[in-house]
């Protein structure tokens, strides 16, 4: 089970796509001393009428103060739980504020997963919609700097960054339109499920249940969204896992570090002594720091 910190939204504005016709809304929240001055902002990234606004939006965390154009980098995170309902992206909020006190913007993504609506092709669909909303985003905020962002996901939502975005044309064009897929600078991936097939043919019910099927029986599926069937060699890859994880193998990250290597791609493996699978995650346990000052390096011009 996560072990998560309850977050505060603070200064949440629910913002509607340029041209939809709607109004934009405020709604005022509590504040924390520690948060007083970071903002939220919500923004729908699916078109009115379509998909769930319940679950398809983004919440954009804002550092304090005003802030000059393309001056504030920018980190997409998506969270994992197996691609079910039973997560959300609240887990992920610790996370996207501690990054915003660092002066990073951070866009925390909801989806539709199983049980909530989403599963096959949804759940992919709605990622895809989610970080191609990136240069809308971008152009409704001209302080954040996209020119030069991070990707990070974890667990089920580190398979989903990978493979987001390392979406190349022959992805089908139901996971985006390739004339407009964005493409972030680097990504990170956290305890994540980077090798579909293995992960399945060793028992992985998740991701058979998330793709409808065993690698036999459904082939095409996985050779669409499997993140070792769709190596980008141009886009760096850092993979972050526990060596006591017992939900997703580390060997994932392994092999997948080891294919992108073969490739002629960048890839980094950090391995963390002890680490289980939720802690790279919870603000309760040792290396949460350690995760966020990853993620924050990254984004700095010297990483």
């Amino acid at each position: 089970m996560l072990i998560v910190a309850a977050g505060v939204a603070v200064g949440v504005r629910q913002v509607t796509q340029p041209g939809d016709g709607a109004k934009a809304t405020s709604t005022p929240t509590s504040v924390t001393p520690e948060t007083r001055e970071i903002s939220v902002h919500r923004y729908p990234y699916l078109p009115i009428g379509t998909g769930d606004p319940r679950q398809d939006y983004g919440d954009l965390y804002l550092p304090a103060g005003n802030h000059a154009d393309n001056s504030v980098p920018l980190v997409v995170l998506i969270h994992g739980g197996g691609w079910t309902a039973r997560y959300g992206k609240t887990y992920m909020e610790p996370i996207a504020r501690a990054l915003a006190a660092q002066g990073v913007a951070a866009y925390n993504i909801e989806y539709r997963r199983i049980g909530s609506g989403g599963g096959w092709p949804t759940t992919f669909r709605d990622v895809a919609a989610a970080v191609d909303y990136v240069p809308t985003l971008d152009r409704l905020n001209p302080e954040i700097d996209t020119s030069d962002s991070t990707l990070v996901g974890h667990s089920a939502g580190a398979q989903l960054a990978v493979w987001a975005g390392t979406r190349n044309p022959a992805t089908p064009r139901e996971f985006g339109d390739p004339g407009s897929r964005w493409k972030p600078t680097r990504i990170i991936s956290l305890a994540g499920p980077l090798n579909l097939e293995r992960a399945a043919d060793t028992g992985d019910t998740r991701v058979t249940r998330i793709l409808g099927g065993t690698p036999a029986q459904v082939p095409d599926r996985y050779r669409a969204v499997d993140p070792i069937e769709n190596i980008d060699p141009t886009v760096p890859v850092t993979a972050v896992h526990g060596t006591a994880d017992r939900v997703v193998s580390p060997s994932q990250s392994m092999s997948f570090v080891a294919a992108v290597q073969r490739a002629g791609g960048k890839a980094r493996l950090v391995l963390l002594r002890g680490q289980s699978h939720s802690a790279l995650v919870s603000p309760r346990s040792a290396v949460f720091l350690q995760i966020i000052d990853m993620i924050a390096a990254s984004t700095r011009p010297s990483a």
